[in-house]
């Protein structure tokens, strides 16, 4: 897997509404109606980051879901992070 460089990385995030560069990492706050919303939210990512052998970071507080992704094994952002970031949108659409 090839590391991003930052104008590819910029470009990518152009495509990708509401996320965010935090370093070598993309984040994105979701946010819910209440805690059974972030949940379900969470469970709904378990079949997209699995089949992509792929897991994001999250953080749960209450009716927020704050979802990071990185390629932790590359050392930065890949082609990979922006892919499952746009299939975590598309869960909350």
């Amino acid at each position: 897997m090839t590391l991003l460089d930052d104008q590819s990385i910029q470009d990518c995030l152009a495509e990708l509404e509401g996320w965010s560069l935090e370093g070598r990492i993309i984040t994105r706050e979701f946010e819910f109606e209440d805690f059974v919303g972030s949940i379900r939210f969470v469970d709904s990512l378990v079949e997209p980051a699995e089949a992509m052998n792929h897991h994001p970071d999250l953080g749960i507080s209450w009716n927020v879901v704050t979802v990071a992704i990185t390629n932790h094994a590359e050392g930065g952002l890949t082609d990979k992070d922006f892919e499952l970031a746009a299939k975590i949108s598309r869960n909350y659409e």
